[in-house]
């Protein structure tokens, strides 16, 4: 059954789906590695501050450096076999100088009402051993706030989860600054939520540390 989770904050919504795959995930497998997953999981984040206590308490600070680079740097993504890092998928397409960002805040600037302020990470052309986990990003304004609604194939909430909800919500912020707007929810569909075997015990602990 799809899981649907409404919370406040980036780490509340982090620990909600962690929970949730923990006590009502299946057994799976991700490049040979077990998993525990939930299918069709969506997080409804209100309000989607980047400086979150939770994340910043017990999220991997090395990890979100990780993802903050290759939200922002447009280098090749040495971890993921030299792919191309989202920072060149969202401003420079496909290495054809398209900067994504920029044409979502033109289209929203020259029409609020605009429902299709939609952009893709996916290369089809170029990505064949690597397809990014999240392929898209719809942006919208409802009563002067910008929405932001993005698709994951799948996304590890043990070590990795929080930190793209980091920057995806730095993004957000980033698009409602230039647009003059304030922010809304951020909307994250997975149709894989899972963590590592590897990271059950991890991911317990960090839970009963929030609940103390």
């Amino acid at each position: 059954m799809p899981m649907r989770i409404e919370a406040m904050t980036l780490g509340e919504a982090w620990m909600a789906i962690a929970a949730a795959i923990l006590t009502g995930g299946v057994a799976g497998s991700w490049e040979g590695l077990p998993i525990v997953e939930l299918f069709r999981a969506t997080l409804d984040v209100h309000s989607p501050r980047v400086d979150d206590p939770i994340i910043a308490q017990h999220g991997d600070p090395e990890r979100l450096a990780w993802m903050h680079a290759n939200f922002n740097d447009r280098s090749r993504v040495a971890e993921i076999g030299d792919a191309d890092s989202y920072a060149t998928r969202l401003y420079d397409y496909a290495h054809t100088g398209r900067d994504q960002i920029r044409w979502v805040i033109d289209r929203l600037t020259s029409d609020p009402g605009a429902r299709d302020a939609t952009v893709t990470t996916f290369q089809p052309l170029t990505d064949t051993s690597y397809i990014p986990c999240v392929s898209l990003l719809d942006f919208w304004l409802v009563d002067g706030k910008l929405q932001l609604a993005v698709y994951a194939h799948s996304i590890d909430f043990g070590t990795k989860g929080y930190a793209n909800l980091v920057e995806l919500a730095a993004l957000q912020t980033r698009v409602a600054d230039d647009l003059g707007v304030g922010v809304g929810s951020l909307t994250m569909t997975v149709k894989s939520a899972h963590i590592y075997q590897t990271e059950l015990g991890l991911m317990r602990r960090i839970i009963v540390a929030t609940q103390g």
